[in-house]
């Protein structure tokens, strides 16, 4: 189970109260989204290579390239699928400790809290439905100001892992859904991470590390291509994403706490910035159509574009299959899970 793989983490009533004190806080309410603060040796770029202000998001549609530890990576603001559809705007308060909380509230009194750090991080986001009853997706509390100082530099958590040895057969750690359209979606979601979970990882942990994502299994949706260049989904291949879509929506009836990480990837044509832009987008257009057709919380779903960096086929021309999209249930990554 999730708890078994992490022995070590697992929820505790200490946490519990700890959850709901992060989005209890009282704040000091701010007018505008606060600007966040760069870590140490985090340089900021267009796609077009030129540098960009800290919260620059109105070039290359929100996003900015991001060099860390010896690679590039693709940042958006991951809550904006979050209100854009309603109009809603968020409200932000600042908090102790340089802390920032975000809180967006929808049409029927359900609110997506999320509290970062003063880097932009996420420590916890959680679901608070009318109510009051509360839903926590994330919690990292090692993001909190004591442990990201001025000096903080970000550092790949896998580099302190031996390397993966798979103890379970291929099939049950990669599913191909064109291969396998009639393999049970669900139960295969449902299984635990294959190997230990050390601690608990923040979001972005998970996002930038190949290591810590491989702990977990993965869906690769095949069955769903981008002519090359674009992000947009033909309403043809929408539809075949509903067996996935079910399969969410069963895990997310059990707990409705789950998260699932959907990878965006391209093919190896173009500039490489460009494609981490473009597969960032494809990773969002599925996202978009898992809760707009299939009625997926937004909250549920990450995204997180990886540009040509793993081709499923080894080529540099276009290629189809590169141009994909990746889903796995990270749930046991970002947050304590409670013993069932």
């Amino acid at each position: 189970s999730d708890a078994d793989s992490q022995s070590n983490t697992r929820e505790t009533a200490d946490q519990r109260r700890n959850f709901r004190e992060l989005s209890e806080e009282r704040g000091e309410r701010l007018d505008r989204r606060p600007q966040f603060d760069r870590p140490s040796g985090w340089d900021y770029r267009g796609q077009d290579g030129q540098d960009v202000g800290r919260n620059d998001r109105g070039r290359d549609r929100g996003r900015v390239i991001i060099s860390i530890d010896n690679q590039s990576v693709v940042r958006h603001d991951d809550s904006r699928r979050f209100y854009e559809e309603d109009g809603r705007q968020p409200e932000y308060e600042r908090l102790r400790d340089g802390r920032v909380r975000e809180v967006i509230e929808r049409e029927d009194g359900t609110r997506i809290v999320t509290v970062r750090n003063r880097y932009g991080e996420i420590v916890q986001r959680s679901r608070i439905v009318r109510g009051g009853e509360e839903y926590v997706l994330y919690y990292a509390p090692e993001l909190s100001e004591q442990n990201r100082g001025a000096d903080y530099t970000w550092r790949d958590p896998g580099d302190d892992l031996p390397p993966m040895r798979l103890d379970v057969p291929l099939d049950d750690y990669i599913i191909d859904t064109s291969s396998e359209p009639d393999r049970n979606y669900y139960e295969f979601l449902e299984q635990p991470p294959v190997e230990q979970v050390e601690r608990v990882y923040s979001l972005d942990e998970v996002r930038y590390s190949a290591r810590i994502r491989d702990k977990v299994r993965r869906i690769d949706l095949d069955t769903v291509t981008f002519a090359t260049g674009s992000a947009e989904i033909p309403m043809n291949q929408a539809s075949s994403l509903r067996k996935v879509a079910d399969a969410i929506n069963q895990v997310l009836k059990k707990d409705p706490a789950e998260t699932f990480l959907i990878e965006g990837h391209t093919d190896a044509v173009g500039a490489d910035d460009a494609n981490l832009v473009l597969s960032d987008e494809r990773a969002e257009s599925v996202a978009r159509v898992l809760t707009d057709a299939y009625g997926i919380p937004p909250e549920n779903l990450a995204t997180q574009g990886y540009g040509e960096r793993y081709l499923k086929v080894r080529t540099d021309g276009p290629n189809q299959e590169n141009r994909r999209v990746t889903i796995r249930r990270i749930t046991a990554l970002v947050k304590p899970v409670a013993s069932k």
